[in-house]
């Protein structure tokens, strides 16, 4: 049976099921689970903030993505934040179908690309994304701040 994609907000009972398939993909890269302070975040980021999820039913994935300005083209960028499906219900075809519900929902915005950034050692979500035609970014390092009480001054 293939997955049925759709568009999660807050509102709709699905929100439930994103909320605590979210919270397993944060325990699953080392978070605490938190399905409360999960579900909070995921409302306030799905109303107030840029996020965006799709969610994969009954295969249990989701992806986020948010929509950024490229402002020298004065057009928009899609990026995907997060790709994830359980892992007992892996290697069916969930990830590739999200990830082309948001190229698609992106091309039919008139964005201009779809970015995504994935750990090196993510095998399997690299040999995805680059037969789905991602590639990498020549001639740009991604930089990151990282802020904290410690932090130092810039």
């Amino acid at each position: 049976m293939a997955s049925t994609i759709t568009d999660i907000t807050p509102d709709q009972p699905a929100f439930d099921q994103l909320a605590d398939l979210f919270d397993e993909y944060r325990v699953h890269y080392g978070e605490t689970t938190d399905p409360g302070g999960t579900a909070q975040w995921l409302r306030e980021q799905l109303t107030a903030g840029p996020l965006r999820a799709a969610v994969a039913l009954p295969d249990l994935g989701f992806v986020t993505t948010v929509v950024l300005p490229a402002s020298l083209r004065l057009a928009t960028f899609w990026q995907v934040r997060d790709l994830y499906v359980r892992p007992d219900r892996r290697r069916g075809g969930t990830a590739r179908a999200l990830l082309n519900h948001v190229v698609d929902q992106a091309r039919a915005a008139g964005a201009i690309r779809v970015s995504l950034q994935t750990e090196p050692d993510n095998v399997p979500a690299r040999a995805l994304y680059t037969s789905a035609g991602f590639r990498p970014v020549e001639g740009l390092i991604g930089l990151s701040l990282t802020l904290s009480a410690t932090a130092q001054r810039v």
